[in-house]
């Protein structure tokens, strides 16, 4: 035992030395070996070093193992600290593996960021922990006393689990005059006893004989296993029965019911009577044969009694015993091979690498590992793999029975904040089996939407003389993302820079920075101010935020609270009242030039313009007419005090001409909200308008009389 476990040693540490370089050969596969029955907890290799992993790697890299069919590993596991492959369960090569002449464990190792899928061998080696046994204690013979010497017995064979060079060897027979022991190698490889008669028989001399046959198996430490032969001689029966084939062979499909007739062995006996009477049954046949089969003790129809799967065994060798009545037997092998049919559906078994994917990650992102797997063989076990309907995901091969499901096309998780996908595996039997399994995949904002206003722009009716801090209106945009606790939907409004009649912005307006509302901070005035434009920004709570901007105009609505004013004549309280030469009433609003009413009809402004143009002409011939008759006459003299009120600059030359109209202003006030105009005469004006006429109490005329010629 301690110079296997040396070999065994030896043979991993060689192992050890050259899976480095197959890894870099093949990175993708690796392959160990351990004897068997090693204990939990022992060290198969270092598989996170043969990865290229190092062991600070291991927790982001997060190394895992899955078996084939995607179940969790049963007889290994993986070190989160060392990434050394462990042993977690006692290993029992003949329960694993059963006779099979060879015997490995696959699996996968995945590895995350990037994802990464190596195929992992681990050949269990046998070691000679079993020793060879016989099924009964006993073997009981009857051998008729006038066979001749050379005839062949069969004897039973032992059985040893172990295989290779621990399997069975060879048998020993204690040594008798009257028998030998040949071993003879059967068609499947297996070595068959057989007693061979030395000398004739004498039943008067010796009615019976007794001898102990040895198996010897081929450890070291050899191990052996020991049946006891009665040899019972009876009297003549010549002719033993001979079956029509040295071997039989049958096909048989894994699904037939139970109770198929599976095969017919078929044996003559050329005695007659009771020794001529064949029956048939099981030689050497193992427990696990016999909970299949069963064999008709007088047709040698052979049925299966239990159910036939492929994906457990395929084939089954074993031997047919036919027996006369004097004792006399034979054998046959029978050799039974199970058909495959596709009567399994793929296993799909989902890995997701993750439940939630950022809506900006780019196209081929693997976001799970989906592992199939089919019990078939042939083309019954090939299975493929797509998604079921419409989605942004699509599924790539990736290694072995392996696939990744991968981002085919942008995410919008405005559009779809979650995707539901269904992954069919099919396998190529016919007619073909498939398996579902649902991923559902939930998509992550992130801040790729600046918030949009409802409106292109917004406007608003204030009118003046408003109370300070009153609502003017309500800008609201809205943003399509959403975000950790709606952090990138979350919009915050503020004021744009800028300047009113050179004042901030800031201190005529505000804007809440969560509802939107538009406030006045101060009163308009109308005269002052008409219209206040500003620009309002909405900016999400995202990182970097995103923001847009809206135009808002205030238009300042004005109201009627100016009195008319007349601007001509100046009041007497004046000192320019006294030159006062002519009347002018015209009702301003408080800024000059500009209407006291704010909106006026169209036909009154037709009917303004209208007044206006004849009052025009009206005036132009006016102006002829003085200046026809100021031709032929001469100006007043300086000594007048008619024109001592008007300043000197104000008149001018045009072809001889020394006094004339210097500026005439007609202005009509109106109110929206007024039926009529009212108009006042308010003392002091000083505008210089020339008057038409001398008022009553004045009787100096601008110009003197034509003289006669």
């Amino acid at each position: 035992q301690a110079a296997q476990n040396r070999a065994a040693a030896e043979h991993i540490a060689f192992l050890a030395l050259l899976l480095p370089l197959c890894c870099r050969a093949a990175p993708e596969r690796l392959r160990y070996a351990i004897p068997e029955e090693t204990g939990s907890g022992s060290v198969v290799g270092p598989l996170a070093r043969d990865l290229g992993l190092r062991p600070a790697d291991l927790p982001t890299r997060q190394l895992r193992l899955l078996s084939e069919s995607g179940r969790q590993l049963k007889y290994f596991a993986v070190s989160a600290d060392t990434g050394h492959l462990y042993v977690s369960e006692r290993l029992d090569r003949e329960e694993m593996c059963g006779d099979s002449a060879s015997c490995s464990v696959t699996f996968e190792a995945v590895v995350q960021n990037p994802l990464n899928v190596f195929q992992v061998d681990v050949d269990i080696q046998d070691i000679n922990d079993n020793s060879p046994v016989f099924s009964k204690a006993s073997l009981d013979l009857e051998i008729a006393e006038w066979i001749l010497p050379g005839a062949r017995f069969p004897l039973e064979m032992a059985q040893d689990p172990d295989v290779g060079s621990n399997s069975l060897l060879s048998y020993h027979l204690i040594e008798n005059p009257s028998f030998r022991l040949k071993v003879k190698e059967t068609s499947s490889g297996q070595k068959q006893p057989e007693l061979v008669l030395e000398t004739a028989l004498d039943r008067e001399k010796q009615s019976s004989f007794q001898m102990v046959l040895t198996a010897m198996d081929g450890g070291s430490p050899a191990r052996s296993g020991t049946v006891q032969i009665r040899i019972n001689v009876t009297d003549a029966n010549d002719n033993a029965p001979v079956f029509s084939k040295s071997t039989y062979e049958a096909r048989v499909r894994e699904n037939v019911p139970t109770g198929s007739l599976v095969l017919q062995v078929r044996a003559t006996d050329a005695d007659a009577g009771s020794n001529g009477r064949v029956s048939y049954s099981f030689s050497n046949v193992p427990d696990a044969v016999r909970a299949v089969f069963s064999i008709d003790i007088d047709s040698g129809d052979i049925h299966n009694v239990g159910i036939l799967d492929f994906e457990l065994r395929n084939k089954y060798t074993f031997a047919v015993e036919a027996t006369d009545g004097g004792g006399l037997s034979s054998h046959c092998q029978v050799q039974i091979e199970i058909t495959d049919e596709n009567d399994n559906a793929p296993e799909v078994t989902t890995l997701l690498v993750t439940d939630t994917i950022p809506e900006d990650s780019p196209p081929g992102t693997v976001v799970a590992l989906v592992k199939v797997h089919d019990a078939d063989s042939g083309e019954n076990g090939k299975v493929w793999c797509e998604l079921e309907g419409e989605s942004p995901l699509s599924i790539v091969a990736s290694s072995g029975s392996s696939y990744k499901v991968v981002t085919a096309s942008a995410l919008d998780r405005e559009r779809a904040s979650e995707h539901n996908v269904t992954v069919v595996a099919s396998d190529r039997g016919s007619p073909s089996l498939s398996s579902r399994a649902t991923l559902s995949l939930s998509v992550s904002d992130v801040n790729d939407n600046a918030p949009v206003f409802e409106e292109a722009a917004y406007s608003a009716y204030v009118s003046e003389n408003n109370a300070a801090g009153a609502a003017v209106l309500r800008v609201r945009a809205r943003d399509a993302d959403a975000g950790a606790n709606g952090r990138n939907a979350r919009v915050r409004y503020r004021l744009c820079e800028g300047q009113v009649r050179g004042a901030p912005l800031s201190s005529y307006v505000s804007v809440h920075s969560e509802t939107g509302a538009l406030y006045a901070l101060r009163s308009f005035d109308y005269e002052e101010v008409r219209e206040v434009g500003l620009w309002v920004r909405a900016e999400d709570g995202g990182a970097p935020a995103l923001s847009s901007n809206v135009s808002v105009r205030l238009l300042i609505v004005d109201e009627n609270d100016n009195a008319p004013q007349v601007l001509y004549p100046p009041p007497a309280s004046s000192g320019t009242g006294a030159g006062w030469t002519g009347v002018e009433l015209a009702p301003r609003s408080a800024e000059p030039g500009t209407l006291a009413g704010g909106s006026v009809t169209r036909w009154l402004v037709v009917a303004v313009a209208a007044v206006g143009c004849l009052l025009v002409a009206f005036l132009l011939a006016l102006l002829a007419l003085r200046l026809r008759q100021w031709r032929r006459s001469r100006l007043l003299s300086a000594s007048s005090g008619t024109l001592r009120a008007v300043p000197a600059s104000h008149f001018v030359g045009i072809e001889g001409v020394r006094a004339f109209l210097h500026s005439y202003a007609h202005d009509v006030s109106l109110t929206t909200d007024s039926h009529k105009s009212h108009l006042g005469c308010p003392g002091g004006s000083c505008c210089n308008t020339l008057p038409a006429a001398p008022p009553p109490d004045k009787d100096a005329p601008l110009l003197l009389p034509e003289e006669p010629s």
